[in-house]
């Protein structure tokens, strides 16, 4: 079984570095080019895939139908694929004072008013759980959102505070995970 993470591909928020979780935002034109290219990269890269997962927001869910589309595979939603509830921290610069501290904080609501990174992690570790017992021997891709991919690189491999805080997912970046079954 092998898992494909990607992340949606370009808003306007992104292009500002703006933080951007539950604000459900479409792509622009650069984040259309970027999903049909992610769409193209699958198609003729020789990735066998059986199903597509993906957070129901617009930008995620717009980069998946167009994967889907153009593979001819079935497209799932899932809710727990939601971006992270950022609190206060929506809509600021990613640079706004007290984010990356806050980022950090896994026991801590992010911007007083959002998911704790704890909160976080349970409600992706329980797609993926879900993911692996259900589609055994299958290959999938999830679409989803930077927050969200972070947290299923430390599902498959362990990182360190430090490295949690500084990984990045490009926009349309896909990442392979081999479960070797």
């Amino acid at each position: 079984m092998k898992i494909y993470s990607t992340r949606h591909g370009q808003t306007d928020y992104n292009k500002k570095d703006f933080i951007l979780g539950i604000t459900d935002l479409e792509l622009n034109e650069t984040g259309l080019s970027q999903a049909k290219q992610l769409a193209e990269e699958i198609k003729n890269s020789g990735i066998k895939l059986d199903i597509i997962i993906s957070s129901p927001m617009k930008r995620a869910l717009k980069t998946a139908q167009l994967a889907a589309e153009l593979n001819s595979l079935e497209l799932v939603t899932d809710e727990r694929l939601r971006e992270w509830d950022y609190g206060k921290f929506e809509g600021l610069h990613r640079t706004a004072e007290g984010f990356a501290e806050n980022k950090r904080e896994f026991g801590v609501r992010m911007g007083e008013t959002g998911e704790s990174l704890l909160q976080l992690s349970h409600r992706v570790y329980s797609v993926l759980d879900e993911v692996i017992e259900k589609y055994k021997g299958k290959n999938v891709l999830l679409v989803s959102h930077g927050g969200i991919c972070r947290v299923i690189e430390t599902y498959f491999n362990n990182m360190t505070t430090a490295e949690y805080s500084n990984w990045f997912m490009g926009n349309c970046q896909l990442i392979e995970y081999d479960l070797g079954d």
